[in-house]
């Protein structure tokens, strides 16, 4: 199945702040109540001595999924608000790219994944720092939601014209009724998985949102064991 990017639905935005600003809240006291109870058993004494290691590593843990978490809420935000101000210049893809892959080489072969580059040296028009978001987004995801022996690979090149770049794995896939709605903010086709890979559910809508400020065109391929492609195409064409 295929989903393509199209200008978005404008809910009012009172709804949207309230929808927002509830999932914020979900997704904040999970961590912070873990961190909040572990820390309870250290100081009330109810956890043995030999076992504060083990809780001050769970603490550090879900310490570092708030502020990444933290960290994506800050940047949608500002992509949504589009407080981005930035001159587009030229950006490489392919070596754009191979930097992504040299960044996720020690947790691709942690999880047993190959992640290669291919395709054609091209450039496009844009924002280096938010092209290079949704490439790590994107190949993070599909390092994770991916399989023993699996790979990931990112081929660069042009469509009818113009430039774009694709990631593709061969993992889990996505089953078509959820392919439309993983752009969604915190939307998780399996959340227990995305909590043991230590997903925040807000990567793939600061794929979207970065890939508006270009006007640049998603889409994406997947199917349940097959594996996912998710193309971006900088024609102009996408956008809100």
């Amino acid at each position: 199945m295929m989903y393509k990017s199209s200008p978005e639905r404008r809910d009012a935005p009172e709804d949207m702040r309230r929808e927002f600003t509830a999932n914020v809240s979900h997704e904040l006291k999970t961590p912070i109540t873990s961190i909040s109870g572990y820390a309870e058993m250290m100081v009330a004494g109810i956890a043995r001595r030999e076992d504060w290691p083990k809780l001050a590593e769970k603490i550090y843990d879900e310490s570092r999924r708030l502020i990444t978490l933290i960290d994506d809420i800050i940047r949608l935000s500002r992509l949504d608000e589009g407080s981005i101000n930035e001159h587009p210049a030229p950006v490489d893809l392919c070596a754009l790219a191979r930097r992504c892959a040299e960044r996720l080489e020690v947790e691709a072969a942690r999880r047993g994944v190959t992640v290669a580059v291919r395709g054609a040296e091209v450039s496009a028009m844009g924002s280096e720092a938010l092209i290079e978001e949704m490439l790590m987004n994107l190949c993070d995801n599909a390092i994770k939601y991916n399989r023993e022996g699996g790979r990931v690979v990112i081929t660069t090149g042009e469509r009818e014209g113009f430039p774009c770049f694709s990631v593709e794995d061969n993992g889990i896939g996505i089953a078509p009724e959820h392919l439309g709605r993983v752009f969604e903010r915190f939307y998780r086709v399996d959340k227990s998985r995305s909590k043991d890979t230590g997903g925040t559910g807000l990567g793939l809508s600061i794929v979207k949102h970065a890939a508006a400020w270009h006007r640049a065109s998603i889409e994406a391929e997947s199917a349940p064991d097959r594996g996912t492609r998710i193309t971006i195409v900088f024609d102009g064409k996408g956008g809100e």
